[in-house]
C-alpha cells in the first residue's frame, strides 16, 4: 500500500502545482528563486521529452499512455511480492510521473512544465560549455519529470544490487 500512496502522492501533488501554475502565471513570467539558479515560469510541452515530437501530439500522448499502462503491469506484477522494495519504490515513482504526465496530454494536449535551472553562460569560459549552458537553460520540469527520473534512478541501483549478490 505504501508504494500505491508513493504514485498517488506525486500524480496529485503535480496535478495541484500544475493548476496552481496554469492559474497564475502567465505564458513568458519567470520567477527567479535562489539568486537566479531556479526560475519557476509556466512551459506547455506540445511533445515528449526535451519537446521532441511536438508536432505529432496524438502519437505521443498515445504513446505515453501505452508506457503507462505497461509499467502498470510491471508495478502490479511486483506488488505481490514480499521482497523487492527498491523495485517496487522505482515503479511507483515512474507511475505516478508518468500517469500525471499522461493526464495532461489526453486532457490538455500538452505537459505543463514549470521549473527551470539556470547556470551563468557568463562564467563559462569556453564557446562549448556556453552553448551547452544556454540549451540547459531552456529546458523545463515538473514534479513528475524528477518522479520519473528518481524511479528510473532507483530502478537502475536496484538492478546494479541485485547483479553483484
Amino acid at each position: 500500500m505504501p508504494y500505491l500512496m508513493i504514485a498517488a502522492s506525486l500524480f496529485t501533488t503535480d496535478s495541484i502545482i500544475k493548476f496552481w501554475i496554469e492559474r497564475k502565471k502567465k505564458d513568458g513570467e519567470e520567477t527567479p528563486m535562489a539568486n537566479g539558479k531556479i526560475v519557476i515560469k509556466k512551459y506547455h510541452n506540445k511533445g515528449a521529452m526535451f519537446d521532441m515530437g511536438n508536432k505529432n501530439q496524438h502519437n505521443i500522448a498515445m504513446l505515453s499512455l501505452v508506457f503507462s499502462a505497461f509499467m502498470t503491469g510491471i508495478f502490479t506484477a511486483t506488488l505481490e511480492k514480499q521482497d523487492k522494495r527498491l523495485l517496487k519504490t522505482g515503479l511507483a515513482f515512474i507511475i505516478g510521473g508518468a500517469y500525471s504526465n499522461t493526464y495532461d496530454r489526453l486532457k490538455r494536449k500538452y505537459v505543463v512544465d514549470y521549473v527551470s535551472f539556470h547556470i551563468n553562460t557568463e562564467k563559462c569560459r569556453q564557446k562549448i560549455v556556453q552553448k551547452l549552458a544556454e540549451k540547459w537553460n531552456g529546458v523545463v520540469f515538473n514534479l513528475s519529470d524528477f518522479g520519473i527520473f528518481a524511479g528510473a534512478l532507483i530502478l537502475t541501483l536496484c538492478t546494479g544490487a541485485h547483479e553483484e549478490s
